[in-house]
Parts: structure tokens; C-alpha cells; sequence
């Protein structure tokens, strides 16, 4: 007697779950809302999209420092954004009153050049001080220690802002070309193009130190295990301040196209743009480098859309509605993403959920 057939494998699909749905939902809403606004202005919806890019390249330069500073020794540094303040400030000094250089032209763009070099500079050393004064002592204490320690320093570096730059917004002056390049019927800014033009080998310098470089592969054994990277005879130490300073010069270059583009600096600068740039972090996951660049530019076309986005009342309701689009609700737009993001995606886009270890 035969044996019997066995039976046919039976596929059991996996449901769908909630926050996938409510993922592809809001990504549904974005895409159309997006070509709702092509459609409805080609010319506003372009120099949007430009808007948007510049700014999330400074996002990106500033949420660098945040991903890199938190892949190492795991510190959400909420003085970073302070430290970006400080060097909007420096490099407005440093060009208008020690340079005495207020015009756009050959000798102005050189010594903006120079003045972008010393702000980098000037982050990094900050931030370096910064680590070896506040944080150095406690990477081995409770996680609480160093995050009110990096609040404190944040006061610290406010307070500093008020000393140079005035509890005041400031006005500063641009050398930066104020005319655009006409392309057709859209006027695209000239220095949205040089933020760009910065910025891109800026982050590419970056991603090459740390994947090519010795220096990089030394802090990115840290990052994954660092007592196994001091048996390995790597000097820790040496390597975080490199991160640190690493992270503060991108922060000065941030501050140094931030203020030539708007024109302006304050000293609470840094707490709102720092807490974009974090979420931008946590939007593209914190401790990768890739996901802070692409969170960057993505927070920035996201801002820029909104803040251009025109209000409208939903009609048909027995009250007063008007749906939140506008520059009055960007805040509440791009927190109310991270609060989405670290709900059904702790990790990021491309981060991963790590458990934490007892």
C-alpha cells in the first residue's frame, strides 16, 4: 500500500498591519497634495521645491552633528542647535566688523570664503571644548546625566548669543548675488544655488572621511563597540573630539549660510532650527549618516510646501474649519511627523530598532 499524498502547502498571508496602512495613507496625502500644487502654479511650485532644497541642506549640515555625535556615544546633544546659533553669530561679526565687508562682489565672495573656513573652525574647537569640559566625565553615568548636562550647556550657549549678538534679532548684510537666473518664466535665487553648490561637497567630504578614511573606520568601530576598540589599541578619546569637532564644523558652516541667506540672527536661532534639524535626524534615523542627509532635505521640502501652501476652509461643516497649511503651522506639521516617526517607526527610515541590553 502506497503512501498517502501529502497535502499541498497552504500560503498564510500576514495582515496587514495598522501602521503600514496609515503609512501608505499619509504618503498618498503628501503625493497629492504635492501635485495638486504643481498643477494649480508651475512657476510658485519650482521656486517652492528651490526654497525647499536650500533649506533642507542646512537641515542636513546641522542634523550631521546630531546623528554623528548620537552613533558614537548614544547623546542626544540638544546643544548642537545653539552651537549652529553661535556660528551664524561669529561668522556675522567676523565678515561685518572685523572684515568690514558688507557688498556682494569679487573681494566679498573671497572673504566670505575665508570667513566660512574660520566658522568651521570655530564650531569645531567650541565643540570639542565642549566635550571634554561637560560630557567627557560622564559617558560612563546614567543616560540622564549627560542630557541634562547637554540642556545646561544649551542655557550656556544661549547666554552666549545674548553677549554677542543682543536678546534682539539682528539684521545682518548678505554678499551674497540677490538676482536670479531666469529659466524660462521661473526666477531661481542665485543663493539658494550656492547654498547648494557648499553644501553638497560638504556632505560629501563627510560621508568619505567616515567610510574610506582610517580616521572613519576607527569611529565607526567605536560606534558599534567601543571596548572592543580599546583592546584594539584605537584612542577613543581622540576619536569622539574628532567627532565632536567634525559635527561643530558642519554646525558653523550651517550658521555661516544661514545667516547670509536670511540676513538675520537671534539667539534663540538655534532651539527652533535645532529641533527641526533633530527631527530631520529621527525622520531619516539617528546614527545614520545617509538617513540625516536625506531626513534634511526631506523636512526642508516639507516646511517649504507647507509654509507655501495657501489656507482654505473645508465647507460643508456646521463649524468653522480651515484646513492647517500655512507658515503659521509648520511647527505643528513638522513635530506632529516626528511624534508619527517615533510612533509606528521608532528607527527611522533607514535606522534600525535596537533592544536595549540588561
Amino acid at each position: 500500500m502506497s503512501d498517502a499524498a501529502a497535502p499541498p502547502a497552504v500560503r498564510v498571508r500576514k495582515p496587514i498591519k495598522t501602521e503600514t496602512l496609515l503609512g501608505f495613507a499619509l504618503l498618498g496625502l503628501a503625493a497629492g497634495a504635492v501635485i495638486a500644487s504643481f498643477f494649480a502654479g508651475p512657476k510658485s511650485f519650482t521656486q517652492i521645491m528651490v526654497i525647499g532644497i536650500s533649506n533642507g541642506a542646512v537641515f542636513a549640515l546641522i542634523a550631521l552633528g546630531y546623528t554623528m555625535v548620537y552613533g558614537i556615544i548614544e547623546l542626544i546633544n540638544f546643544a548642537h542647535g545653539d552651537l549652529f546659533m553661535l556660528g551664524a553669530v561669529f561668522s556675522s561679526i567676523f565678515l561685518e566688523e572685523w572684515l568690514n565687508q558688507t557688498r556682494s562682489g569679487l573681494t566679498g565672495w573671497a572673504l566670505l570664503g575665508l570667513t566660512l573656513v574660520v566658522a568651521m573652525i570655530f564650531c569645531a574647537c567650541l565643540n570639542m571644548l565642549i566635550e571634554f569640559l561637560a560630557y567627557r566625565r560622564l559617558r560612563n553615568a546614567p543616560k540622564l546625566a549627560p542630557l541634562i548636562t547637554a540642556v545646561g550647556v544649551s542655557f550656556i550657549l544661549q547666554n552666549l548669543g545674548i553677549v554677542f549678538n543682543g536678546s534682539a534679532p539682528k539684521s545682518r548684510k548678505s554678499v551674497l548675488p540677490q538676482g536670479g537666473i531666469m529659466i524660462g518664466s521661473i526666477e531661481i535665487k542665485i543663493k539658494y544655488m550656492i547654498v547648494l553648490v557648499v553644501t553638497i561637497p560638504l556632505l560629501l567630504l563627510m560621508t568619505y572621511i567616515v567610510q574610506k578614511t582610517k580616521t572613519g573606520k576607527a569611529m565607526r568601530a567605536t560606534a558599534q563597540d567601543r571596548d572592543a576598540s580599546l583592546l584594539m589599541g584605537i584612542n577613543v578619546d581622540r576619536i569622539i573630539a574628532i567627532t565632536f569637532a567634525l559635527g561643530g564644523a558642519l554646525a558653523g558652516a550651517a550658521g555661516t549660510l544661514f545667516a547670509q541667506v536670511n540676513g538675520r540672527t537671534s539667539y534663540d536661532l538655534g532651539f527652533r532650527l535645532g529641533l527641526i534639524a533633530f527631527t530631520a535626524a529621527v525622520l531619516g534615523g539617528v546614527g545614520n549618516l545617509p538617513g540625516a542627509v536625506l531626513g534634511g532635505f526631506l523636512i526642508g521640502l516639507i516646511q517649504a510646501f507647507n509654509d507655501g501652501a495657501p489656507r482654505f476652509r473645508v465647507p460643508g461643516l456646521p463649524f468653522r474649519f480651515d484646513v492647517p497649511f500655512g507658515q503659521e503651522w509648520t511647527q505643528t506639521v513638522l513635530f506632529g511627523i516626528l511624534i508619527i516617526m517615533i510612533i509606528f517607526r521608532p528607527g527611522g527610515i533607514f535606522g534600525k530598532v535596537q533592544q536595549e541590553k540588561v
